[in-house]
């Protein structure tokens, strides 16, 4: 998943301006008949005693006629680009609404009070001031002259929808004070439940919008207008860049926790919207919420749009936030005849992260996940994190984190894992990110057969009759091209109780660089996805030859596999019935271990063979108190995602854990 954001600077496409020229005491057109003109027209309010711009240049430099000719609807017109790009603007009329006055993207929005009868023209714009705060407050009444434009946040390469602005504006302030519009309030009712419309041509940026048909359409067409959500649960916990996510329906697709649930390419939950703040951090702190809270009363705001997220409502009124109180989960502990098995991205793991850290996840696997047998780590890096020197071993860094489950009270965890050639495996420069065993040999051994290294292919053998590993732990099929800048599933051979189980524990590619679900482009490409298809068509390949060389093998996929339970790769990994995605067996309300954008979804998986499974039945399990919610049982193997990171805006990792829990015959 996009794991880096930044703010860019809202340079327009169409002018190629790098900025915007003066604006704090200027008045760009100031006559008395100007504003007069205005009155009368009902576009402004008379000025309040002592208000700024009324006084200023004799001379009038209009392009449009008189004040309000030109008006915000004309603007934004109704496809998603202004007819008026590229083009001088004068006089336009409205109110000032919000101020953005920190950052680089620094401006105001105004809002024309008289809108007209067209539901798809916003009567809205953003003000483009850059690093230059703006000389206005929030109800002037102005009259700005300026430059339209078309931003595009990330860049026009990046598939975003644009956001009109106006750029190198000069302004008249004729009053102060006014009354702002009425906020349209965001609900089931406003928003309608499909998503987007598609387009032949790929963009959907000329077709005209249908705000009554599609919630993006609706979306657009209150770009930059004040909007409100009302009693809004959250559905994304407050990030480290003091944004969240709510939902504009609370009847729509909730988890067991209180999220949305993330089911289908075809519904990406359309009430979704990001809530930040204008309203600046010493008068009112933004609030820190886990998945499941609320922001009661209302939320308002004009309605942005940025490069991580889409529509973002800025804050100007912030609703109080309700602490429903979620818990993280535990795990029951494994009985002494049963096999636990979990898979944890640690996100990162280097000896250069704080040792907090450490002695987070370590209590997580011990507490949360009741110590596993074997654990798949994903995303352990080298023993310098992000330096860019060569160094490729993960010693340290896994020293550190056996060290800590140990004083944490688990066991003392040996490890296996085969290094990485430098730079070759993705994920962070310099940091080498790669899968790792932990596995506790009081219960369960690893089978260490020599042969395995960074570039040589493990291989499946015969062993007295049953299927063994050629390498353990060994690569599986490293040269071919579908690990390229990838990381290589790593596969080893553990006996429990005399029974011979094979683990692979796998980090397929990222979703980098597929379009967004709000792009311009409908439906949007996932190109990644081809990669994807590729590294499970060689997992699958891998577990079938260890299933041709003997039917009853005990085969565990497990991983950070970046893709959903319904995405061809995972249909791709299961196919021909070699493998069962323990996920499906779940109560669907149970479906998910990350957030993103405010969606509850599945990144990573517990898969296993045939033999280790039997009639599927349910098995549900208390969700009160911070237990371990529904979990799926499947004849001898008993599986559950483990809840302690991804709902919370304190995290040690941004996935959640999952282990499964198998008995052997007997």
């Amino acid at each position: 998943m996009p794991s880096s954001r930044h703010r860019t600077s809202r340079t327009p496409r169409t002018t190629g301006s790098t900025g915007s020229t003066g604006r704090t005491g200027r008045a760009y057109v100031t006559t008395g008949t100007l504003v007069a003109a205005a009155l009368a027209a009902g576009l402004l309010t008379a000025p309040t005693a002592g208000a700024a711009g009324t006084t200023g240049t004799t001379s009038v430099r209009s392009t449009a006629g008189a004040p309000g000719s030109t008006r915000i609807h004309d603007i934004q017109g109704t496809t998603r680009l202004s007819p008026l790009a590229g083009k001088q603007v004068a006089e336009v009329p409205g109110v000032v609404t919000a101020v953005r006055a920190f950052g680089s993207a620094r401006g105001f929005w105004f809002q024309d009070p008289h809108p007209d009868r067209d539901a798809a023209t916003s009567e809205a714009v953003f003000v483009f001031t850059g690093a230059t705060p703006p000389a206005v407050a929030v109800g002037d009444a102005v009259l700005v002259s300026a430059t339209v434009g078309e931003y595009y946040p990330g860049g026009e390469a990046a598939g975003l929808q644009s956001v009109t602005q106006l750029t190198k504006a000069t302004w008249t302030v004729a009053s102060s004070g006014n009354a702002l519009p009425a906020a349209v309030t965001l609900d089931a009712r406003t928003l309608p439940a499909r998503y987007a419309p598609t387009s032949r041509e790929g963009s959907i940026e000329q077709l005209r919008l249908k705000p009554g048909r599609y919630a993006l359409d609706r979306f657009e067409s209150l770009e930059g207008m004040r909007v409100a959500v009302r009693n809004a649960p959250v559905t994304g916990a407050t990030s480290s860049h003091k944004d969240l996510w709510v939902t504009a329906d609370p009847r729509h697709h909730r988890t067991a926790r209180g999220g949305v649930l993330y089911g289908s390419y075809a519904d990406p939950n359309a009430a979704r919207v990001k809530i930040s703040s204008l309203i600046p951090f010493a008068q009112r702190p933004f609030p820190v919420a886990n998945v499941g809270d609320e922001l009661t009363g209302t939320t308002a705001g004009p309605l942005d749009y940025d490069n991580y997220g889409g529509y973002t409502l800025q804050a100007t009124e912030l609703g109080t936030l309700a602490d429903k109180g979620l818990k993280r989960e535990t795990t029951r502990r494994q009985r002494d005849g049963e096999l636990a098995v979990a898979t944890y991205n640690v996100e990162n793991l280097s000896p250069k992260n704080p040792q907090e850290k450490f002695d987070r996840l370590a209590s997580a696997l011990v507490t949360n996940l009741a110590s596993p047998d074997i654990v798949a780590l994903e995303e352990v890096q080298d023993d310098n994190g992000t330096a860019n020197d060569g160094t490729v071993g993960a010693t340290a860094t896994l020293k550190k984190l056996t060290d800590a489950v140990a004083k944490a009270g688990g066991p003392r965890y040996e490890w296996r894992q085969i290094d990485p050639v430098d730079g070759k495996d993705g994920g962070q420069p310099g940091g080498n990110i790669r899968t790792a065993f932990l596995f506790n040999p009081a219960r369960v051994s690893f089978t260490d057969i020599a042969g395995g290294d960074s570039t040589t292919p493990v291989g499946v053998v015969r062993d007295h009759g049953r299927a063994a590993l050629s390498a353990s732990p060994g690569r599986v099929d490293p040269a071919n091209p579908a690990w390229e800048n990838s990381r290589k599933p790593l596969a080893g051979q553990f006996t429990f109780r005399g029974e011979r189980v094979f683990v692979i524990a796998n980090h397929f590619n990222s979703k980098g660089g597929d379009q967004g679900v709000d792009s311009r482009f409908q439906p949007p490409a996932r190109t990644s996805e081809v990669q994807r298809g590729k590294q499970a068509a060689a997992v699958n390949a891998f577990v079938k030859r260890l299933l041709a060389a003997d039917r009853e093998a005990n085969v565990i996929v497990a991983g950070d596999l970046n893709d959903y339970q319904f995405s061809p790769a995972l249909r791709t990994l299961t196919s021909g019935k070699v493998l069962t995605d323990q996920v499906d067996l779940l109560p669907a309300k149970e479906r998910y271990g990350y957030v993103y954008q405010g969606n509850s979804q599945v990144l990573d998986h517990i898969l296993t063979s045939p033999a280790m499974n039997a009639k599927a039945a349910m098995n549900a399990k208390a969700v009160r108190g911070g237990k371990s919610g529904k979990g799926a049982r499947s004849g001898r193997t008993d599986y559950d995602i483990v809840h302690v990171n991804a709902e919370f805006a304190d995290q040690a990792s941004d996935h959640d854990p999952q282990v499964l829990r198998w008995t052997p015959r007997g």
